[in-house]
């Protein structure tokens, strides 16, 4: 594996001889001269930066892609750029590490690193750039086509930045490109960097049609990793570690599928259940237990599905299992039914929380009543449901997280918006007020829930099972 440190690094690489510095660069075939077809999301792409230029006029907005980020030595992490570029320039997957968007007004230019010549010393030399190294990259006139963009090298953005005017960025993207814009506008008033990363972030919180076709693949996806799993369920049983072989076997399918997970998986068997963000994904699976699986395949255009589904391993819930999982699933079709346009977002968890206290309240765990503990001044129920019922979804898991809080968390819900509704209950096997055979029990159930002018539509809940005895069945055909 390289990476952009390569070459300063002498034990890595020996020196290139004078007669192949000749030799490399002789003999090659010519590029193609076709041009590629434009992104799916180009079109979309250009009416989401004239909203933009339209909240900033007279502005320049500068937004990075980011750059390659460290993984150890010499070695990157697989790059995946910022959300804010992917929405804006229509580019998914790894692309493209160090590039920039500008948008001033009407005009958008998109400052990249062209493929050099073969006869270049990067065609064979640059690990971050070179051909030999990281494949064959796109020349300023395929970028123009793919992207629909103006385009320029990124050598040229330094003198673009210091002849703007008011200047704004998305200031956490990458470093050195903040660094430029802050030198280049000197003193002047830099509130307009938060107001752009809140904007950028707020204005996909409603989702067009091209978003929405995404996220419905990224659903079925999703649902094909689920069934992986479950038909290899014994296998994970028999060899050990099972949770790793569970997020291994989901993780093929989500490079096969689209780009990758949307998210470190959760596999988590057993106790681990009651771990929230369980990733270590380091135990055995037993039969008896349950397994809570938490995952989304992230497809190409970087939108991801964030599903949770928890599975008896052997097949069938025993009867503590199954009183849990279904106050944990009325929990959810009463989220769900408060996923409604003009209802306020809080109301999701509000619906739901009231059915896991009541629930709580019915084993008798819940020490005061159901309304105290549901009071600004309880909280009581909080102890076996920590975390919140929803957010929102969409190029990030947690999509929208920079936005105004009063459009968030105390905004209400609009048609084409797309959320999660997850509600729990988590019985940690020390937890001594809970009864014994309830302990190491935890259930989640996650669906995503588009919001529409009518009813919601829960995209993944019509690919998955999610009563107890659809799970059962669906587990039995699946594993024969």
């Amino acid at each position: 594996m390289s990476s952009a440190t390569a070459d300063s690094n002498g034990n890595r690489r020996d020196p290139f001889s004078e007669a192949f510095k000749t030799f490399i660069v002789s003999d090659w075939a010519p590029y193609s001269s076709e041009l590629p077809a434009q992104l799916p999301a180009v079109p979309w792409a250009a009416a989401r930066r004239e909203r933009l230029a339209a909240e900033f006029p007279g502005a320049t907005l500068v937004i990075p892609a980011g750059p390659l980020k460290q993984r150890s030595n010499d070695c990157d992490f697989r790059f995946r750029p910022h959300s804010a570029f992917a929405y804006y320039t229509g580019l998914g997957e790894d692309r493209e590490p160090d590039a920039v968007l500008v948008v001033a007004g009407d005009d958008a230019t998109l400052y990249f690193r062209p493929r050099a010549p073969r006869t270049d010393r990067e065609f064979y030399a640059d690990s971050t750039y070179g051909e030999m190294w990281v494949g064959q990259r796109d020349s300023a006139e395929e970028m123009a086509a793919a992207t629909g963009l103006n385009v320029a090298h990124i050598a040229d953005l330094e003198a673009r930045l210091e002849a703007s005017g008011t200047l704004y960025v998305i200031r956490e993207a990458d470093q050195a490109v903040t660094g430029l814009v802050d030198e280049a506008r000197g003193d002047e008033d830099r509130d307009g960097d938060a107001r752009l990363q809140e904007v950028t972030s707020g204005a996909r919180f409603v989702k067009d049609e091209f978003e929405v076709g995404e996220l419905r693949r990224a659903c079925e996806a999703t649902k094909v990793g689920f069934e992986a799993v479950v038909a290899d369920l014994p296998a994970a049983v028999a060899n050990g570690r099972g949770e790793r072989w569970v997020e291994g076997i989901f993780g093929l399918h989500a490079r096969h599928l689209g780009n990758a997970v949307g998210y470190d998986t959760i596999a988590a068997g057993g106790d681990h259940a009651n771990t929230l963000h369980w990733i270590r994904n380091d135990g055995v699976l037993r039969d008896g237990d349950l397994m809570l699986m938490d995952a989304g395949v992230e497809v190409n255009s970087l939108y991801t599905a964030d599903v949770t589904r928890t599975m008896p391993i052997g097949g069938t819930f025993s009867e503590p299992q199954r009183r849990v999982y279904e106050a944990v699933l009325a929990a959810q079709e009463a989220g769900i039914a408060a996923c409604r346009a003009g209802l306020p977002f809080s109301g999701v968890h509000a619906a739901a929380i009231r059915v896991v206290a009541e629930f709580l309240a019915e084993l008798g765990v819940l020490p005061v009543s159901v309304e105290e503990s549901l009071s600004p001044e309880g909280g009581q129920h909080r102890r076996w449901m920590v975390h919140g019922t929803s957010h929102h979804l969409g190029l990030d898991v947690h999509d929208c997280a920079h936005a105004r809080t009063e459009d968030y968390r105390g905004g209400n819900l609009k048609a084409g918006m797309c959320i999660t509704v997850e509600p729990g209950i988590y019985f940690r096997s020390t937890d001594l007020l809970v009864p014994e055979e309830y302990r190491g029990i935890g259930v989640r159930i996650e669906d995503d829930v588009l919001i529409t002018d009518g009813d919601p539509v829960n995209l993944s809940g019509a690919l998955l099972p999610r009563s107890a005895d659809d799970v059962e069945a669906w587990m039995a055909g699946l594993r024969g």
